[in-house]
């Protein structure tokens, strides 16, 4: 008996094999695309669950970048077949929109109100400025102090600052001679020897008249300052932040340099204990941002909140600490606002936020690869 297909031309029978194929593929592609909404989605919520109650999801907040990528991919391929399932992820990536914004902006460039008070200020993890010659250039200290002078921030900020007494690494005597540095507030969290100083430290040209520091309960390295400074007539606050970093040794940067190379890296142990270590700093920090966020909430003036979070803007600690303020970069920035120079997370988590008695102009990110952070700076308007 003659088969149904034998009548059909050779042609016809290869289309409909290639169709059946395309179908199948397009059905193992639509379900990763449903993996990566689903993913997407699930990093929304990251910003406002801490990690103390739900910690796996502050892994799909670190991956936000990456899932906002692989789901534009998927609305490049379906929108390449003409097909309306490319409005699908579409409309998962608008949805985050509040999210996108805060890693990429296209401001416009706008002039501050000269005949209003205007302040500049920087914010810079300086990495105890080079002391062990990590770049390998025994200029970048020097370097550092031609950018801090150059830029003449009248508020500046450091965090992983180092001091040591009566040598030439007398960083707060050499910073005190800039002609726009007058008074500093210096919290050391430890002293090494040969008198070497490690802490934070808030440099300003106005007098600071008070300085607290919020008790996270433990003594460590990651610690935050608050200074009142005097403004002409006005007080401002300004907190100054080094929250809890992953602490990655040696050997898990070295992992996670294999993988990034695609060089056999099969440890399983190595993975485990880089899960093990994010866990720790998500749960960290988001204890230290409630204590910060409830002290920024009793302050009796207008803050000024600068640091290291440590964490990228799609994070719980991000989330809680910018409460009721606004972030700098989101309101002045233009570009992509990575400020980590290091392996992981290569993301933006340097920040200059602000009560809204203040307008932020001209933020910008300088790309001088002198510490493993870029160094930020904007100018405030005061209201």
């Amino acid at each position: 008996m003659q088969k149904e297909e034998d009548n059909i031309p050779q042609p016809e029978i290869k289309k409909k094999k290639r169709k059946g194929k395309r179908f199948l593929f397009n059905q193992m592609v639509m379900f990763c695309n449903h993996l990566a909404a689903v993913a997407l989605l699930t990093s929304y919520l990251a910003s406002h669950v801490s990690p103390e109650n739900f910690w796996f999801l502050a892994f799909f907040g670190l991956a936000y970048p990456i899932l906002v990528v692989i789901n534009l991919l998927f609305v490049l391929y379906w929108a390449i077949q003409l097909k309306k399932r490319s409005i699908y992820s579409f409309i998962i990536i608008i949805a985050g929109f509040s999210n996108l914004h805060h890693y990429i902006q296209l401001s416009t460039n706008k002039s501050p109100d000269h005949s209003k008070k205007i302040i500049k200020v920087m914010s810079y993890n300086v990495k105890v400025f080079d002391l062990y010659n990590w770049s390998h250039n025994i200029e970048t200290r020097k370097k550092m102090f031609q950018l801090i002078k150059h830029e003449s921030p009248e508020i500046a900020c450091f965090q992983e600052y180092f001091h040591r007494d009566s040598s030439k690494y007398a960083n707060t005597d050499s910073l005190l001679k800039f002609s726009n540095f007058n008074y500093c507030h210096i919290e050391y969290t430890s002293t090494g020897r040969l008198n070497q100083h490690f802490g934070i430290a808030t440099f300003s040209y106005y007098p600071i008249i008070n300085k607290g520091k919020i008790n996270f309960g433990y003594n460590g390295n990651n610690v935050c300052i608050y200074s009142d400074i005097v403004l002409g007539k006005d007080t401002v606050r300004v907190y100054n932040m080094h929250l809890q970093s992953i602490a990655f040794s040696h050997d898990d940067y070295k992992y996670i340099d294999d993988l990034q190379k695609d060089v056999q890296a099969e440890d399983v142990e190595h993975s485990k204990n880089i899960v093990k270590r994010l866990k720790r700093a998500f749960i960290k920090r988001a204890k230290q941002a409630e204590l910060i966020e409830y002290s920024i909430s009793l302050s009796p003036y207008p803050v000024i909140v600068c640091g290291d979070f440590n964490d990228t803007p799609s994070s719980y600690t991000y989330n809680t600490v910018s409460k009721k303020l606004t972030d700098s970069f989101v309101e002045s920035g233009n570009g992509f606002g990575r400020s980590y120079v290091g392996a992981f997370p290569s993301f933006r988590i340097d920040y200059i936020l602000h009560s809204d008695q203040f307008i932020a102009y001209n933020f910008k990110t300088i790309r001088e690869e002198l510490s493993d952070h870029y160094p930020i700076i904007t100018s405030l308007e005061k209201q």
